[in-house]
């Protein structure tokens, strides 16, 4: 459900959020596969399209307040690097177990281009296809939270903003 809020911030959509653990990661690679995007600000983000009328889902692992890609890695290998710890296994060339807590907040579920859903529906659908119930879900403003994470230059956490709109 979208539209502006009374004191002018940004549209309210429909998302689904889930802190972050390790089985979230591995059920993340079991059921969605490779990002198709790894951004160097620590965002992993997949697609689906599993809307209730084939709507396309964005699920994006937003990373902690003040990342840092980890010593050793470019952007595009802490994915792996983090399932690989996730599963106990070691990464090539040695041992180099991340953990995913110091990397990423939570994953967040929304319409990828702004499609009307009702949270309920994303988080069932979401829930079905992660097979794993979100944590929270609700209507939240990305400008705000968006808008707070480029003022702070990424020293807040993404994760943290939304689910306090989703208490709210």
């Amino acid at each position: 459900m979208t539209g502006s809020r009374a004191d002018g911030s940004g549209p309210r959509v429909a998302a689904a959020l889930w802190a972050i653990s390790p089985e979230l990661v591995t059920a993340l690679d079991d059921r969605l596969g490779l990002p198709v995007d790894s951004y160097v600000n620590g965002a992993q983000t997949w697609l689906t399209d599993d809307g209730p009328h084939g709507e396309t889902l964005e699920w994006r692992l937003h990373p902690v307040a003040g990342y840092q890609v980890p010593h050793g890695l470019t952007h595009n290998d802490v994915w792996e690097a983090a399932v690989d710890a996730a599963r106990g296994h070691a990464g090539p060339g040695g041992p180099r177990l991340l953990a995913v807590g110091d990397l990423w907040d939570g994953l967040e579920c929304y319409a990828a281009y702004g499609d009307d859903l009702e949270p309920a529906v994303l988080a069932a659908r979401a829930a079905e296809r992660l097979g794993r119930a979100p944590d929270a879900a609700g209507l939240v403003d990305h400008d705000a939270v968006a808008d707070r994470w480029e003022r702070t230059r990424g020293a807040v956490s993404i994760v943290e903003l939304l689910g306090a709109q989703l208490r709210s």
